[in-house]
């Protein structure tokens, strides 16, 4: 977790951010985006029904997520949303998945989804 990659002028943090599979991760690219894979998508998260998926694990992700910089644009691993990107402020503000107020409400959620 938040292990720095430098590649010429590009610089990728690594975020550890399980629960769509264990081993997902983030990178954060030149402080200023966010590839976000199967943790985050535009107004959604990755889902968490798979086997080896974890919806506690899922839930402190995006948490973790959400406590970024406001201002980095998401690059989601598949476009579900209204739109390609977003940025952290947006899906604070727009994205259901960022705003359970307890752990247990967002697994009360993520359990009976069908």
């Amino acid at each position: 977790d938040h292990e720095n990659i430098s590649i010429g002028e590009l610089n990728l943090e690594v975020l550890y951010t399980p629960g769509h599979t264990e081993d997902s991760i983030c990178l954060i690219v030149n402080k200023e985006s966010i590839i976000t894979g199967d943790t985050l998508f535009v107004g959604n998260c990755g889902r968490v029904d798979l086997p080896g998926s974890n919806p506690e694990k899922m839930y402190d992700s995006l948490s973790k997520v959400a406590n970024l910089d406001d201002a980095l644009v998401v690059y989601p691993g598949h476009n579900y949303g209204s739109t390609p990107t977003s940025t952290i402020l947006n899906e604070k503000t727009n994205n259901p998945m960022l705003n359970f107020k307890t752990k247990e409400a967002f697994l009360k959620y993520m359990v009976n989804e069908d």
